[in-house]
């Protein structure tokens, strides 16, 4: 009895000393750089005046647009809060992360007016946002002339501000595909889904070109792609092969 209890107490404290080694709990604090940023500022990384909400296809605002061309990036679920803050012509202070040579901040945080607000990583036990209703997206167009690109924080084209300050998103992808063509000063009409709202209108393209009779599916449609960097027409589909008959039974 006696070397049992030895060896359960001798348990117990090696099964505390192990507890008492684990790392704590990280505390409730701000988000970290996003993958692969090259550099961090701390601080102030951008201070202008906010000429443009970059609404998304859903209708929420992730970002904003200086006077100065520089893009501000942060999640929609702060949308809410973003356009209770402040709105287009008022001065904002943005600290967060910006690569070299990229003109797009994440945000960390953003002031203006007197307040602030911080993207911040969800509480322990926190319920996840809603699903959103795809009944709220329309079968919309637009097209126009380009007036600027719309990166994300490594570069990458994913979206266009036409003239009539209309959004057109695409994934990077697509704006790779189409660099040649996506410049500012040309001619672009896309097709997509999107919504109509106060703050904006925007759209996700799944058909894109010059005019509204050349615009071509992107994403894997029939036909001819509008002019991918000189790249000729997509290969035709393999057949599909159907599997042998069953032998005869014997």
């Amino acid at each position: 009895m006696t070397s049992r209890l030895a060896l359960t107490a001798a348990c117990l404290l090696a099964g505390s000393a192990a507890f008492a080694q684990l790392p704590p709990a990280p505390p409730h604090g701000p988000m970290p750089p996003p993958h692969g940023a090259i550099a961090f500022q701390a601080g102030m990384v951008a201070t202008g005046r906010v000429q443009q909400w970059l609404i998304n296809p859903n209708g929420e605002a992730d970002g904003l647009l200086l006077s100065d061309g520089t893009q501000v990036a942060f999640p929609p679920h702060l949308s809410a809060a973003m356009m209770q803050m402040l709105r287009p012509g008022d001065t904002a202070q943005v600290s967060g992360w910006r690569a070299p040579s990229v003109p797009v901040v994440r945000a960390q945080t953003i002031g203006a007016n007197g307040r602030s607000v911080a993207d911040q990583p969800p509480m322990p036990g926190m319920a996840p946002p809603p699903l959103r209703d795809p009944g709220t997206l329309v079968a919309m167009s637009a097209g126009g002339r380009i007036e600027r690109l719309l990166y994300t924080d490594r570069g990458d084209v994913h979206g266009v501000v036409l003239a009539d300050k209309t959004i057109v998103r695409f994934p990077p992808h697509i704006g790779a595909m189409y660099g040649a063509q996506l410049q500012p000063g040309a001619q672009l009409h896309a097709r997509g889904w999107g919504t109509r709202g106060a703050q904006g209108t925007a759209l996700e393209a799944t058909s894109l070109g010059p005019t509204a009779d050349t615009v071509r599916e992107v994403f894997g449609g029939a036909g001819v792609p509008w002019s991918p960097r000189g790249a000729g027409p997509m290969p035709p589909a393999a057949p599909m092969m159907m599997p042998p008959p069953p032998a005869p039974a014997s």
